[in-house]
This record gives C-alpha cells, structure tokens and sequence, in this order.
C-alpha cells in the first residue's frame, strides 16, 4: 500500500472467514449494481432497500458486497462511489455464501464468503487515488476471467439460435456509445437504457444493451475505436425484432475497461490499424447487416404522421419503423438519365466511384477480380391522402424482391419492358414497411429506407383507424407499349401515362377542392383489353351512374 496505509492494518479478501469480527478490508471496486426497493414485511406499507457491488485486492481473490437499510441511507451510498474507486469496509458482516442461489444473480465470485454492510454498525469510505498503491488500481484492468475464455462476436453469429439465453464472455472493441433513453413502466418505476456497437476482426457491428445505470455510468466513459472491453457472464439473446444475435448486460455481469491481456492488446492493434479504413457509415451498415423482423412491425402511420414522429424524435440516434398504406408515385426505372444500378464493393457495399474506379473507403480497385457487384440503388417517392414521403430509399436485395428481378434480368430488359414493369407499381396501392430518422445530410431532412414493398390486398384495412375520412385511392390503366409498334401512338401513350403521373401529385390539391368525402378512383384496364382512359368521380359514394350525383 501507499505510506498512508502502511500503518495500517487490512484483512486481505482471501483469509476472511465467517463469522469475523472488528476487521477492515480495502479493494477497488469492479462491478456495482442499483439501488432496489421492495416492501418491508416487518413494516407494512413501508420499503426497505439494497443495492450490491463486487471488491477485489488481489488479481485471485475478489468478493461480492451487500447493503440494507432505509431509502436515503443506501442511495446516499450506492452515490458515494462508482466502478474504480478503491474503497475501505470497516466493521462488515461476514457471511457464507451460498453458491447455488446467490451466484445466479450476482458475480461469481473466489471466495466462499460475502460481506454485509448495516447502516450502524458498518462503514464504507472512499480513498483517493494518490493514499493507493498503484498495484491495487490496476486491478480494475484485469479480468475476472482467464484471458482466453471468451467468444469472439464472428463466433456468437455463426453459433447463432444455439447460444440463445447462454451467459457467456466477450472481448471486443467499442464502435459506438448510444446516448441514455428513460422511461417509465406500466407499474411507474423509472428506468433507463443505452445500447452499445462493439466490433472486432471477425465482426463489423454487435449490439450489448445496457439496463442499470451503473453500466451506463461506465459505458459513457468508453471512447469509441479506441476502447476493448472484456465482459464477463453477458447474457446472449436473439432478437427476434433485429433479427440478429445480441448481448445484454445483467446483475452478473462484471465489465473490465482496456483489460491489459495479450488478446486484449492484439485487439487493441487491429483498431488501431484500421481505425480510418473500418470506418463505415450507417447507410452502408445498415446494407449489409440490417435485417429486421416485418412481423415485429405493426404501428400504422399516413405520410403526415410518419412526419411528425420523426420530427418528435429529432436528436435522438436510433431510427423509428412503421407501416404505410401508400402509392408509389415516382419510380424512374426506364429513364436513361436516372441510374437505377450501381456498382458496390464487395467488402464494405459502399458505392464504387465511377471515375476513379476505387472504393473510397476500402481504397480497392473496382476493376479487381471479385471487388465489386452488381446492386439495385434507386429513390423512389410514396404517396398518400396526406402528402408525399420524397426520395425514399429503395436497394439492394429489397428492391430486388420489390420488382420481382434480379439486377441482370432487369438490365437484360428493353425499354418498352422496363417500362410495363415500372407500371406494375405505380400509382397502386402498397403496403409498405419503412425505416426513419431524421437526417440533416438527406436532402427532404428525413431518411427513409424501404424495408419490404409489395402490392395492399384490396381487403387489408389498417389495423386502426387513422383518419375520419376515407383515403383518396387512385388505380391507373397499365400501359402495354411494348405490345404497341406505332411509334406516334406509343408517344401518345408516353404522353398520357406523364399526364397521369403529374395528375395523380396534385390529387391532395383536387381533395381539398372536392371535399373530404370524394373519391377519385381512375378504372383499372386488364392487360391485353383495348386501351381506354376513364377517370370516374365519386361523391359520397355516389357514381354518375346513380341517381343524386350533381
């Protein structure tokens, strides 16, 4: 120890015995929990509290810790010190420990003792750093476990449903820290939660959601790309919304902060090394790694509304999802001068600079064997009652889906045939699932990602009513010009099918000029029919065709 506690003496962790009495003991504090309540049987009516945290004084020997007593006593201690600090008990209990029950949800720990700590008898105080042997502070970067036992993420992915629900460690680095969201649950407790990204050479992206906010607490200290952790006893779940393997933090959990271990340091190069190169934006992460259970998916929105919960959620990192019951009114699939299909590295998906040929961020060639693909990458605006979601993302393998080719069937298409498969889409009603944020970079201040885009049964209602008035709905004739050889009529066609599209942008003007109640509903033309445009007007349900229309 420091020469202010040479004179002192300290029971170390690995002689205490059940039982002991008049001791002190000193360690740094490695893991914490928070405060609890719960009612006092003794005292009906009134609650007592608790809260736990774990010492260590050796790298061999550390022991979990236990206080009870009145609200303002516990929380007035549990705010006394963090993960870290080194601490000095007077006067505990000392208690046998009983392995079975206690280690399901706390540390596992040496020692086949623990400490209890009462508000008359027993005393926590905090040293500073410069009264404690340096020896002692390092303990806070060694790890609970052997430095070798640990799963990488690579390993956690491919194990996948397997390791559901296992507790298990993990070495990796920190890609990101998400900012603290509070709530407050049915029963009113508050609570709190942040999800950290780690990586690591096997992995580009993880997720580890913290509950507590000690974790929290430590987590906002963590400096993204250039901090490795070690966690022990995480919990490992699937995420059936993400669809993807994450990991949580829980009561068990002990997280060392830059573990100085060979594997820890290994780690701690590759960040290093590839710290500018592995930097991949969310757009060309979310390309590869985002695959989000639909099923999950059920808050129905209108255009309108969409827009008014992002703007609600402006700030916050993590983007919202929703369904709209909409029209796809831009889709420029056969127009020459919009490019539908573009070249994306193979290693990182972002887009391939055309002129260079060179990936800007992996700095490959495109012209390398295997270093590029082919890939749907196309904006697309959707359109409702209520106004116009602009320049949606639609790529990838959900485009893919969404049109019903593949990138080579499409580019092996004629004109005249992309054109029948872009009127497949426009202007009819779909279903869609979307992913939103708020986002200064794009040009409309919103961000919006097409997850899943297929054609509305006609019967599908939304699963709630969202409006007092029934939805304008617009059904188009499909225009066959491949079938047409006469090329004035097929400029007509042209023509007619613009006119349309332009028509069905301004519909919310012809609402507000009708009256809520009217319908505007264009006949639908089966293929192969005789080519005919008529637009019928409803009012209130009434056609021309029936008496009472005016």
């Amino acid at each position: 120890m420091a020469n202010s506690f040479a004179t002192r003496t300290f029971t170390t962790l690995s002689d205490l015995q059940p039982n002991m009495a008049n001791l002190k003991v000193i360690g740094v504090v490695i893991g914490k929990t928070d405060v609890k309540g719960f009612p006092d049987r003794k005292n009906i009516g009134s609650e007592r509290y608790t809260f736990s945290f774990t010492i260590r004084d050796s790298p061999a020997h550390f022991v979990n810790a236990a206080s009870w007593g009145n609200e303002d006593y516990i929380k007035s201690l549990s705010d006394s010190f963090r993960v870290g600090d080194c601490v000095i008990i007077e006067n505990p209990l000392i208690q046998r420990k009983e392995i079975e029950r206690e280690e399901k949800f706390s540390p596992a720990t040496p020692s086949n003792c623990k400490l209890l700590l009462s508000e008359n008898h027993s005393t926590v105080k905090v040293c500073s750093s410069y009264e404690v042997d340096t020896k002692l502070l390092s303990l806070i970067h060694l790890p609970v476990k052997e430095s070798h036992d640990y799963y990488s993420l690579g390993d956690i992915v491919a194990n996948g449903h397997s390791l559901n629900g296992r507790i298990i460690n993990v070495l990796a680095a920190v890609k990101s820290v998400g900012e603290p969201k509070y709530f407050t649950t049915s029963d009113r407790r508050k609570g709190q939660r942040c999800e950290v990204r780690l990586y690591d050479e096997t992995e580009s992206s993880f997720a580890m959601t913290c509950w507590d906010n000690e974790s929290i607490l430590l987590a906002q200290s963590w400096m993204p790309r250039e901090t490795v952790i070690f966690v022990s006893d995480v919990r490992i779940s699937f995420d059936k919304f993400r669809n993807c393997m994450t990991a949580t933090v829980i009561s068990k959990t002990i997280i060392t902060t830059n573990p100085e271990t060979p594997e820890a340091n290994i780690l701690l190069n590759f960040i290093r090394e590839n710290k500018e190169t592995n930097v991949l934006d969310d757009e060309i992460e979310s390309y590869f790694k985002e695959s989000i259970n639909l099923s999950t998916i059920v808050d129905v929105y209108t255009v309108e509304q969409l827009k008014g919960k992002a703007l609600r959620n402006e700030g916050k990192a993590d983007p919202s999802y929703g369904i709209l019951y909409a029209y796809i009114s831009t889709l420029n699939i056969d127009d020459e001068t919009t490019k539908v299909v573009r070249n994306r590295c193979s290693t990182c998906g972002y887009i391939v600079n055309e002129a260079s040929n060179m990936c800007t961020i992996c700095n490959k060639n495109s012209l390398d064997f295997k270093s590029v693909f082919l890939s749907f990458d196309m904006l697309i605006d959707l359109t409702d009652h209520t106004g116009t979601l602009h320049s949606c993302s639609l790529t990838g393998s959900v485009a893919e889906e969404t049109l019903g080719c593949t990138v080579n069937e499409f580019l092996a298409m004629t004109d005249e045939q992309k054109t029948a498969l872009k009127w497949q889409f426009l202007l009819e009603r779909s279903k869609i699932y979307l992913k939103f944020v708020v986002s200064h970079r794009a040009r409309s201040g919103l961000k919006i990602s097409v997850l899943s885009c297929k054609l509305a049964d006609p019967t599908e209602q939304p699963q709630r009513k969202l409006l007092n008035f029934t939805p304008l709905r617009v059904t188009c004739f499909r225009a066959q010009t491949a079938a047409c050889e006469d090329p004035p009529l097929r400029s007509l066609l042209t023509n007619i099918l613009g006119g349309l599209t332009w028509y069905f942008r301004r519909l919310h003007v012809l609402h507000d000029r009708i009256g809520k109640k009217e319908k505007v509903r264009p006949q639908r033309r089966d293929a192969g029919s005789p080519l005919r445009v008529q637009i019928v007007v409803i009012r209130d349900g009434v056609s021309p065709c029936q008496p009472g229309w005016s």
